[in-house]
């Protein structure tokens, strides 16, 4: 009888043992995969940024001249993806991301222009200081490439929706 129950026990403590080891796993390839993430998050930023001070010119994707879909495609490229050419085509591309939820590498994207739901411009976000500190590379009409806050009051009216590109 004593063997009985030492040996459950001990079979007891193997499968604790079993599933200790098989979270320390799970959350080990967790870890890691966020890690894969922010490094891919932080070569595009970094690329972006090659090009603040670039002059904004329409359909431009060089740094004589640059407009914001030619920036985030060039960005992207740091890690071999390469997104569709205009703002409102990168809209479709990748999953929603809700404005409370945005992290650092996630297009942001605009209606800039007169009708008030189409898309027309899109940034990065590069820094999230706090809920309504959330700063993103874009190329502007009239600054060329340069970082703002998305709360600001022209971006914070014309904001229409955020993708998170890099899972």
């Amino acid at each position: 009888m004593i063997l009985k129950t030492s040996h459950k026990i001990n079979e007891i403590t193997f499968h604790r043992w079993g599933l200790f080891i098989f979270i320390l796993i799970l959350f080990s390839a967790c870890g890691s995969a966020r890690k894969a993430r922010e490094s891919q998050v932080n070569k595009v930023i970094k690329e972006a940024r090659t090009f603040t001070g670039t002059p904004y010119k329409y359909g431009g994707t060089t740094r004589s001249g640059m407009d914001c879909s030619g920036l985030t495609g060039n960005a992207f490229r740091a890690i071999d993806l390469n997104l569709p050419r205009t703002a409102e085509n990168q809209a479709q591309v990748g999953d929603k991301v809700k404005r409370k939820k945005i992290a650092q590498g996630d297009l942001v994207f605009f209606a800039t222009g007169d009708k008030k739901r189409q898309i027309t411009h899109v940034g990065i976000v590069t820094e999230v200081k706090a809920r309504d500190d959330v700063k993103f590379i874009h190329a502007s009409t009239s600054l060329g490439v340069v970082e703002t806050n998305l709360y600001s009051d022209y971006y914070r009216k014309r904001f229409r929706t955020a993708r998170r590109i890099i899972d």
